[in-house]
């Protein structure tokens, strides 16, 4: 077969597949999970059942492709904003900021359900991973740079940035997002460190004045 035609065949493929995805998810989005349905994705995306049958078995296919489509736009995003800036400590505000904005924005699919269906996804974990490690490295370079704190580990660090800012998806606005990592990055930047550890040992104080403490007077 020619390879113009194989070019083309791959083409009218990949427009279908996104025309599929893009008309599933506006309809998520607008109708809630309940709406969606083999018929009506295959009405609003434009082609017929049978077409749509060979490109997917089932409504839950469809659904686990447009997520993972979607993990893959987030995580492409967020290197990009990383690689905006040479210096450490702006590398991990931007890409904070922007998982936070990104978890707010896309609070609508928890809400429908789809979380429900979705979480069941490998990719989901893998996905997870990616971002955990991502935020991790940007934790170590802040630290060796003197922004970050290192009396705590990198890892640990980055699983309270992801379970801080899951918070995100329940805020009513993104000003109150943008509030939320500020506080976020107190926890983690180098002053934190100077915060008296509630697990530390207790050592007693002496005043002026003492017995036997500094500044005592030995008694005759």
């Amino acid at each position: 077969m020619p390879k113009l035609w194989n070019e083309t065949i791959d083409a009218h493929r990949a427009a279908v597949r996104t025309a599929v995805l893009d008309a599933t998810a506006a309809m998520v989005a607008e109708h809630g999970l309940a709406s969606v349905t083999m018929s009506r994705i295959a009405q609003d995306s434009g082609i017929g059942r049978a077409t749509l049958y060979k490109y997917f078995p089932d409504v839950e296919s469809i659904l686990r492709a447009w997520h993972e489509r979607q993990i893959g736009h987030h995580l492409q995003h967020l290197i990009e904003v990383r690689d905006r800036s040479s210096d450490a400590g702006e590398r991990l505000e931007a890409v904070l900021r922007a998982f936070a904005l990104m978890t707010h924005d896309t609070s609508s699919h928890h809400a429908s359900g789809l979380a429900a269906v979705l979480h069941r996804d490998p990719q989901v974990v893998q996905a997870h991973s990616r971002l955990h490690t991502l935020i991790e490295d940007l934790l170590a370079d802040g630290a060796r740079q003197g922004s970050v704190r290192s009396d705590v580990a990198s890892g640990e660090l980055a699983s309270y940035c992801l379970h801080a800012l899951a918070a995100a998806g329940h805020l009513p606005s993104r000003a109150a997002v943008h509030r939320l990592v500020t506080v976020t990055l107190a926890g983690v930047h180098l002053a934190a460190a100077s915060e008296p550890d509630p697990d530390a040992p207790a050592h007693p104080r002496h005043h002026v004045g003492d017995r036997n403490g500094p500044g005592s007077q030995p008694h005759e």
